[in-house]
């Protein structure tokens, strides 16, 4: 009877492990890692491949600061939300405004694809037409492009790697609105975005797999 007895209690133990629920799909905490921005918890978001606090909602979780080495924007005090757009499930601020400019505007850039049939939706707003992958063109979030005021003129960025390029200013990033076919299904852009096509980010140096990162403009 004894040898049976311990024979019973590993396979006791195999039982209960084997009846444990499985983990869910991991959601990313503070600098954990991350590629998309609905991969970190709660109102963390995804900076430079890490989780992080929300510049523009301004939260305090992590203790380790804005993860971009330095790059990533401040919050911005003078530029608050002016509504909601819920697409779905989901809702999004709505802002008509941007970040005041200086000679170091932080911003985060993204990834457009601004050809026809890309990822940017219809043509163009500033001239109507869609621009081929090889030019360094940028949209503005709807405070900087300021009514199509900067469209065709040059804007400098500069990454944290210590490279900058110059770009021109072709359309806006709807602060806004979103969700429909004219935005190619997208959400409404945050306040302070420069998007970027792929020649800017090759220019930079910059890895497009992470899909936004910190850096900082000014206009040329």
């Amino acid at each position: 009877m004894a040898n049976i007895a311990l024979l019973l209690v590993p396979l006791f133990l195999i039982f209960n492990i084997i009846s444990l629920p499985l983990p869910a799909r991991a959601i990313s905490s503070c600098n954990g890692p991350c590629k998309t921005l609905n991969d970190c918890n709660g109102q963390l978001i995804c900076i430079n491949g890490k989780c992080n606090d929300d510049p523009d909602i301004g939260t305090h979780i992590c203790s380790g600061g804005g993860g971009g080495g330095g790059s990533s924007p401040s919050p911005s005090q003078n530029c608050k939300s002016s509504g909601t757009l819920t697409c779905g499930v989901n809702s999004y601020p709505q802002y008509r405004c941007s970040p005041p400019l200086t000679s170091s505007t932080q911003a985060r850039l993204t990834l457009n694809d601004f050809s026809k049939g890309g990822d940017g939706g219809g043509p163009s707003e500033c001239d109507e037409k869609y621009h081929d992958n090889s030019e360094r063109v940028v949209a503005l979030s709807t405070g900087w492009y300021n009514h199509g005021s900067r469209c065709g003129k040059m804007i400098r960025i500069t990454a944290s790697n210590g490279k900058s390029v110059t770009a021109k200013v072709v359309d806006e990033c709807d602060s806004v609105n979103g969700c429909d076919a004219e935005h190619a299904g997208q959400p409404p852009c945050k306040n302070n975005i420069v998007d970027g096509s792929s020649a800017v980010w090759n220019a930079l140096g910059l890895n497009q797999d992470l899909g936004i990162v910190g850096v900082t403009w000014y206009m040329a």
